[in-house]
């Protein structure tokens, strides 16, 4: 099975893909979008959509995850990251790819072992379970991360009820 996993940003919207097969899982590639902060937000959020569909069109998912938002005391900024994860679940959409989406501490509890773990210990652990992977920043991380806690529910017993996880269908 081929994972997307996807941090949600506006400035920069994570990426990575694994294979999954069985319990081994393999790095494909990872990377981060991003966007011109000087352009207004239609625009930036077109860029982001082309960038992400070349992601899905070059690497050919089956499935993908994206990490649930949190919302902090920053409603503007909040707001803003609810439009660039839309775009992040639109783009699957379009593919015909199913969408996993997982809170925060559900991911570092799955790829640390614990729910609250820091940004290097995930990007320690993403290094450690796909053995030499080059990581493009702490974003790709984070979606390589998202991409390993699918992997590890979508393969369990009980898939899709999972705490701290829902799973949307989505067709284009």
């Amino acid at each position: 099975m081929r994972v997307l996993g996807i941090d949600p940003g506006l400035r920069n919207l994570g990426w990575g893909v694994i294979e999954a097969e069985g319990s081994r899982m393999s790095h494909i590639a990872n990377g981060v979008c991003q966007s011109d902060s000087s352009e207004d937000l239609a625009k930036r959020l077109l860029s982001l959509h082309e960038q992400l569909s070349d992601v899905f069109a070059s690497f050919q998912p089956d499935t993908a995850a994206i990490e649930q938002t949190f919302v902090n005391k920053d409603a503007v900024g909040t707001l803003k990251l609810g439009q660039a994860r839309g775009v992040a679940l639109l783009v699957p959409a379009q593919f015909g790819v199913s969408v996993g989406e997982y809170a925060p501490n559900k991911v570092k509890k799955t790829v640390v072992g614990v729910g609250h773990a820091a940004k290097q210990q995930v990007d320690h652990m993403v290094k450690m379970q796909l053995p030499g992977v080059a990581i493009n920043g702490p974003d790709a991380a984070d979606a390589l991360a998202i991409a390993i806690c699918h992997a590890h529910y979508a393969r369990g017993p009980g898939f899709g009820t999972g705490a701290g996880m829902r799973i949307k269908e989505v067709r284009a």
